[in-house]
């Protein structure tokens, strides 16, 4: 500590003051009108992707505000925004900002009991929160409270933009009732999942403008760079509610004009697909996400025989240089997109061997230090000159020292002015030093360590101090521990450590593997900070925080209930039940009436739980967030029990889909070359062979964009090239078809016993079709999830899709029942629906005719229909089949 007295005090005295050019956060929120035309969030709906340009996001803020004016929300007023994050969030946010109302940021999994509290304690005027907060909380959190549901705000900024109630002028102007001053409380963050009575941080203007003045001063000297990437994209899965998420999701991004790409899965590989789509720059994350991410990519190439060549690679890889490191793991790289380079890690201290990981496979890892009271930041890793296992040096225009006791002291204007406590504001005293609460250390670069939480420190019998953070480290390096945490126990008057691990392995050798894991720790820690007392966490995963840290008082409180269930006096225990067991039951009680633990292990999911096609979706998607795992749709459709579920979850990895999805046959130079096909021999052909009669084309007309486009299923090889023919030339020249996945599948990969000859001509038809009808696989049984994203991203790109919702040829010339399938694909694309009937062509094949009597041949086009979010599959199934028999 000694070597970092003279550096600790340069710190505290040559820090200069931060930029005051920024009266208040209104500043800021006028950047928008340099980038107004670029991307400012990208959001996905269902399978959609929404963007929202920062003059979308800037009108819609301005909507907010005048709507806050409107419902008599005055300056200084509390607004509670309870919601996921989203576009619609952000606007909310920036219309409390021009209304100089104070924000309250509630996390989305709060209680409502802890929410009802905060809203008496602040006195909350006015709500946004989605559509099902509203509905459940009016009643809940009494009279005097208005509502707006977050839904509407895009609606309400399109009508206002049409009405022309926001001008130019008045996008950027403030609404407040006075002028807003650095001294402004901005907003108050109150923590969750306490019982006791609510405490909020209150952040001024002038607490957030602080920490960005470094920031802003720092990216100066490179923006003569920035031009060459741009536009920039952050990943973030950082809550909004967390300030750490407000401050890189909302704060920074409008000094760059990059944009923010919300991402709600919890899945590494929803997480990289994300960032490869986007052509994301960097991932804003917290130290658990970046851990699950480093375990996919582990996961995902052992599943591919290449774990041998990535702990080799890494090894070799040590010591050299950055470009040399990136090209060593160029296909990881590929992976992730070769515009992402950086991984920004906050909320907690980031774990030594994921920042080793990442760094070693080129790329820049920063991580930043502070807590809510410091509205984020006390100090920052310089992205390329970082020092490993630091959270960088002390940031410009904050005063720092360490206790004597090694306590982190910071003070300046960063500091949070005051707590909210029982209705009213209580200041902080002028002057004073913020005791953070956590234990650190300088090095002689003047690059802060944090050692750990000063609460958690263990004093032993001895005097000495066991640092929690230091055995959870060297806990991590050993094989088999996914994660663990210290807590103390209480043993005759006296502190002891107490190990809680979770373990990976088959249940029968958890035992054996923590007992190596504490035995290769204990071997590099000092006698005193030995491991002695450990217990295996019966449960898949830790209670956790919004961000992912561990609750260590329910952890604490669980450790003591198993080791007073009679072994006490054991040096160690664990518990062999299926640490997914409880998980999975949790997560069948919600999409059926009952758990697999309620009856057995062994209980069919279907016939004994009635777990329908759609709920097995639902339920994977579930746990896949919840592992942090990717799952074989085609092993999980064919699992018939929770146990053969609970046998999936321990598999390394899933193949990441059995079928290929074309997306070069939506290239340009593809489109071209079908279109020039297209009019030159199929549309020609279809209208002298079958000279179909079309009726309600004009119910199209008033249609701009991408729809669906849904009908009943006759023939393989006519009923695309009448749909084609009946439709506009705008839908006609940009039509994604769904063809049977199996089928495909069989074209592009026939069996190996077929003559020569036969395989190649299917493979010639496999390519033929799907350049010439742009037909992409939509399996029948397993695997509709990857078809459902790649109808998503094909809308993103403007193409129409066509469904055949029967699934098979009719056998009969009866139109058969419209699989659930299309309802979620329906509900999940949002897009206006048209159905359409063909008649006539079951005759023809009858007759196995190849031309078609005069007006024999009849495509019927219906109204366009839609239906609301969230709406049942199976309803809309059902009403699609009765709209298409109808024509």
């Amino acid at each position: 500590m000694s070597n970092g007295l003279g550096v600790q005090l340069a710190l505290t005295q040559s820090h200069r003051a931060p930029d005051m050019t920024r009266e208040n956060l209104l500043s800021l929120f006028r950047e928008f009108e340099r980038y107004r035309s670029d991307i400012a969030v990208l959001q996905k709906r269902g399978y959609r992707r929404e963007a929202w340009t920062y003059g979308r996001l800037a009108r819609t803020g301005a909507v907010c505000g005048r709507l806050l004016r409107e419902r008599n929300v005055k300056t200084g007023d509390r607004v509670l925004l309870w919601a996921p994050n989203s576009a619609e969030w952000m606007a909310a946010f920036w219309g409390c900002v021009l209304r100089g109302a104070v924000a309250v940021p509630m996390d989305d999994s709060a209680s409502t009991d802890f929410v009802s509290r905060v809203v008496r304690d602040a006195e909350i005027k006015l709500v946004f929160a989605n559509r099902e907060k509203c509905t459940a909380s009016a009643a809940i959190f009494g009279g005097g409270r208005q509502f707006v549901e977050l839904d509407d705000l895009a609606v309400s900024s399109k009508d206002s933009r049409e009405q022309g109630h926001s001008t130019n002028a008045e996008l950027w102007e403030s609404f407040s009732d006075e002028p807003l001053t650095r001294s402004h409380i901005a907003e108050i963050l109150f923590t969750s999942g306490t019982t006791s009575e609510p405490r909020g941080v209150v952040l001024t203007h002038g607490n957030f403008l602080a920490n960005l003045a470094p920031i802003e001063n720092g990216i100066a000297s490179y923006r003569k760079y920035e031009r060459w990437f741009h536009p920039l994209r952050f990943v973030t899965l950082v809550p909004f509610s967390h300030v750490f998420g407000q401050f890189m999701a909302l704060l920074v991004p409008p000094l760059l004009g990059a944009a923010v790409v919300v991402e709600a899965s919890a899945n590494p590989s929803e997480i990289m697909r994300s960032i490869k789509r986007e052509r994301a720059t960097a991932l804003i994350a917290v130290p658990r996400m970046v851990e699950a991410l480093r375990s996919g990519i582990e996961r995902e190439l052992a599943a591919r025989d290449k774990g041998e060549w990535l702990a080799r690679t890494l090894k070799e890889a040590e010591g050299k240089k950055f470009l040399r490191r990136a090209w060593m793991f160029r296909r990881v790289h590929r992976r992730l997109g070769w515009k992402f380079w950086a991984f920004i890690s906050g909320g907690a201290a980031l774990a030594p061997r994921d920042e080793e990981f990442f760094k070693r496979i080129g790329y820049a890892v920063v991580q930043g230090y502070g807590m809510t009271e410091t509205a984020s930041l006390i100090s920052l890793n310089h992205p390329f000159r970082a020092t490993e296992g630091t959270i960088g040096k002390v940031l410009p225009g904050r005063e720092f020292r360490l206790a004597d006791d090694g306590e982190i002291l910071v003070r300046g204007e960063n500091v949070s002015s005051g707590y909210w406590e029982a209705g009213a504001l209580r200041p902080a005293e002028s002057g004073s030093w913020l005791h953070t609460g956590d234990v650190g250390e300088l090095d002689r670069e003047g690059n802060l360590r944090f050692r750990g939480r000063k609460k958690n420190v263990i004093v032993t019998p001895a005097g000495l101090n066991v640092y929690p953070e230091d055995l959870e480290g060297a806990l991590r390096k050993q094989p088999g521990i996914r994660d663990c945490v210290v807590v103390p126990m209480q043993r005759g008057g006296n502190a002891e450590s107490c190990t809680v691990l979770l373990v990976d392995g088959p249940v029968e050798t958890i035992d054996e593997i923590a007992g190596r894991a504490i035995a290769g720790a204990n071997a590099s820690l000092a006698e005193y900070q030995r491991i002695r007392t450990w217990v295996v966490w019966p449960e898949a995963d830790f209670p956790r925080t919004a961000t992912g840290k561990p609750r260590l008082a329910v952890i604490s409180a669980g450790v003591t209930q198993i080791l007073e269930g009679g072994v006490a006096d054991s040096p160690k225990t664990s518990v062999s039940a299926s640490p997914f067991g409880k998980t999975l039951d949790d997560l069948l009680l919600r999409f059926t009436d009952q758990s697999a633990g309620n009856s057995s292990g062994a209980a069919n999911l279907q016939s004994d739980l009635g777990l329908s096609s759609l709920d097995r979706v639902e339920l994977m998607s579930a746990l896949e967030d919840k592992f942090h795992v990717e799952l074989d749709e085609t092993a999980f459709t064919n699992a018939r029990t929770a146990n053969a579920i609970q046998a999936l979850l321990k598999r390394p990895a899933a193949q990441r889909t059995q079928y290929s999805y074309p997306r070069w046959a939506q290239s340009a130079v593809i489109r071209a070359l079908r279109l020039t096909i297209y009019y030159l021999v199929v549309w020609p052909a279809t209208l002298l062979l079958a000279h179909p009669k079309i009726i309600g084309r004009e119910n199209l007309r008033s249609l701009r964009g991408p729809v669906l486009v849904v009908s009943n299923h006759v023939t393989r090889r006519a009923d695309i090239g009448l749909i084609l023919a009946a439709v506009p030339s705008r839908y006609r020249n940009n039509l994604a078809t769904a063809m049977g996945g199996e089928t495909l599948r069989i074209m592009r990969q026939p069996p190996r016993e077929w003559f020569l000859v036969k395989r190649w001509g299917y493979q010639a038809g496999y390519w033929l079709v799907t350049a010439l009808f742009n037909v992409f696989p939509l399996p029948q049984r397993s695997g509709f999830r990857e078809s459902f994203r790649f109808a998503g991203e094909s809308a993103d790109r403007g193409y129409s899709i066509l469904v055949f919702p029967e699934g098979e040829l009719t056998p009969d010339g009866r139109m058969a029942a419209f699989q659930s399938g299309v309802g979620m694909l329906a509900e999940n694309l949002g897009l206006p629906i048209v159905p359409m009937r063909l008649d006539g062509v079951w005759q023809m094949k009858l007759e196995h005719r190849r031309l078609a009597r005069i007006e024999e041949i009849t495509v019927r086009i219906g109204t366009p229909v839609n239906f609301a979010r969230g709406t049942d599959p199976e309803k809309i199934a059902q009403e699609l089949r009765s709209l298409v028999q109808s024509l």
